[in-house]
């Protein structure tokens, strides 16, 4: 089952939503961080979408949703974009689709 929760830095305070697993259409929310607007984004990568739009299949050659910088990188799920404080999993997983 596919789910969010929000992580939260343990320093600074930033917070954002992470996703986990597959959604109903079989697409994978891969989450990034810019390096330029110092955020953590989420690209869909996959699924039904990636059929019809093969830049879609992968993270390769995205870019941020915030700001539309090119200069994106996976997130480790512990690093804060903000302050490289560490962001904690703050256990309130939600489903979504």
């Amino acid at each position: 089952m596919a789910t969010k929760s929000t992580y939260k830095c343990s320093k600074c305070g930033y917070t954002c939503e992470c996703y986990k697993d597959r959604g109903f259409f079989g697409q994978k929310i891969s989450m990034i961080v810019c390096m330029r607007c110092h955020t953590v984004q989420p690209l869909t990568v996959g699924g039904i979408i990636a059929d019809v739009a093969p830049s879609f299949s992968s993270e390769y050659g995205r870019l941020c949703p915030q700001c539309m910088s090119d200069d994106i990188r996976i997130w480790d799920e512990s690093t804060c974009p903000k302050c490289g404080g560490r962001m904690l999993d703050e256990k309130n997983e939600e489903f979504w689709t």
